[in-house]
């Protein structure tokens, strides 16, 4: 038994029940290492958890987080000591639970940092990364020199999506929120301003029109959508034959204070874009959706994930700001805050 701090909720609904605590943890169980937690990602699904707007959110009081790094301190019996030994640096996928100091974990869900990682990259990688992943290969079904949409090309999936696509010779054009994380994209990644878009909720169809003509394109082959809203249709509209939109989020649905505006989200939910599925088979489009969620069942395809993460994105994700553990709610407001580029990150 050792102890360990946490940052808990007492119940979904406002991030204002959010409270630090010390508390026990028991030593690790049959297949579990003790991993003393140097850095813990944060990801847009802790904001929607810790708001109950979630679907997977935990009943009663939880501890929101789906990623961490750090080190390995102890193997719990029948651990494969082949695999992991104390002293290892790890980065790990958590279903809840990731906000803490250390934590039991399952070893199939923890993997070898990267060489030369800091503690918090390698804390940034999984969740995001694999969304990335499923996003544009397993589902987009991604083909060299496409034609692609990337929605939140700033943010952490857009920036692990960038490496994937560049791999691929992919076509972008790629949307923000606005100009500061524009400017970022074509600083630092290389990307030219005909193919970035500041989203303009009103205008956006005359926006991604305005980026196909200076590409040369007359759409896309494939779209990855985690903002919904008012983007969606124009985007789907714009799909050629074949084409797929993935969506994996709704950002347009986040509240902006500690609390969930309902009435807000109520209108918002009333507006969102429906399909007849019959006009899709004459029009030959796919719309497709995920909650990364499911991986936690299915452990035995992590391996081969990161095998082909590791082959397109090479270059440590991208911190855009980092917190101290004790930092948690500023951390998640600065997140909800929209003005978040790459990844923020907690650091113990």
């Amino acid at each position: 038994m050792s102890g360990r701090e946490v940052w808990r909720i007492s119940r979904a609904g406002s991030l204002e029940r959010l409270r630090r605590m010390a508390e026990p943890l028991p030593n690790p169980a049959p297949g579990e290492a003790r991993v003393r937690v140097l850095a813990v990602g944060l990801n847009f699904a802790d904001l929607f958890a810790c708001l109950g707007l979630y679907s997977a959110t935990p009943k009663g009081a939880f501890v929101p987080g789906l990623e961490f790094a750090g080190v390995v301190e102890a193997l719990g019996p029948t651990a494969d000591a082949s695999m992991l030994h104390p002293g290892d640096r790890v980065f790990g996928l958590t279903r809840f639970g990731g906000y803490a100091t250390a934590l039991n974990m399952d070893v199939r869900f923890l993997h070898p940092n990267p060489g030369g990682w800091e503690f918090a990259e390698a804390a940034a990688f999984p969740v995001q990364g694999l969304t990335a992943w499923y996003a544009l290969l397993e589902l987009g079904g991604l083909k060299r020199g496409a034609a692609v949409l990337l929605h939140s090309a700033a943010g952490g999936v857009g920036l692990n999506a960038l490496q994937i696509l560049a791999a691929h010779d992919a076509r972008i054009v790629a949307t923000v929120g606005n100009r500061t994380k524009r400017d970022m994209l074509i600083e630092r990644f290389g990307l030219s301003p005909d193919q970035i878009i500041v989203r303009d909720r009103r205008d956006f169809g005359r926006q991604f029109d305005g980026a196909l003509t200076a590409l040369g394109l007359d759409g896309v082959d494939l779209v990855l959508d985690a903002v919904a809203g008012p983007y969606f249709r124009p985007a789907y509209d714009r799909l050629r034959p074949e084409g797929r939109m993935v969506v994996y989020g709704a950002a347009d649905l986040m509240p902006k204070g500690s609390w969930p505006d309902y009435v807000r989200l109520a209108l918002r939910y009333l507006r969102r874009p429906r399909l007849d599925p019959l006009q899709m088979i004459a029009q030959n489009k796919s719309v497709m959706a995920f909650n990364l969620i499911w991986l936690w069942g299915q452990a035995d395809r992590l391996p081969r994930a990161y095998d082909q993460l590791s082959r397109f994105v090479q270059r440590p994700p991208f911190i855009g700001r980092r917190f101290s553990f004790a930092e948690a709610p500023a951390a998640l407001r600065y997140l909800q805050s929209g003005e978040s580029v790459g990844k923020v990150v907690l650091e113990v």
